[in-house]
């Protein structure tokens, strides 16, 4: 079994950046492609971006390409996501997610509990 837990959520201001982190453990060899979701207060959880295991193919949704990061140490079984510039519709819980695919898709086994990121206006 895998766990994933994420963290650096919280209240921010709008402008400001922030940097999550996701920390798995247990059977991490299963773990191959991660990702970011995000679930806005009464909206649907969505794709915001995923990373190959090796880091070398990154996907993003549409709203995410040139405000976000992904990245991941691998060392560390960490991925972490720089959200840059925040504004409130970026206020949602962000969750990590992790597939036994290398590549995005929509079969995630894994999912962490997710970190509330709440922004200020």
């Amino acid at each position: 079994h895998v766990q994933l837990v994420e963290s650096g959520g919280g209240l921010v201001q709008t402008g400001n950046s922030l940097r999550l982190s996701c920390a798995a453990s247990g059977r991490t060899n299963d773990i191959y492609y991660m990702a970011w979701f995000r679930q806005a207060p009464g909206k649907e959880r969505v794709f915001v971006a995923g990373i190959s295991r090796g880091g070398g193919n990154t996907d993003y949704d549409a709203s995410a390409r040139g405000r976000c990061t992904i990245s991941r140490d691998n060392a560390k079984n960490t991925v972490y996501l720089q959200i840059y510039s925040l504004n409130p519709e970026d206020t949602a819980v962000y969750y990590c997610a992790a597939s036994r695919r290398n590549y995005y898709s929509t079969d995630y086994k894994y999912w962490g509990q997710g970190t509330q990121v709440t922004v200020s206006s």
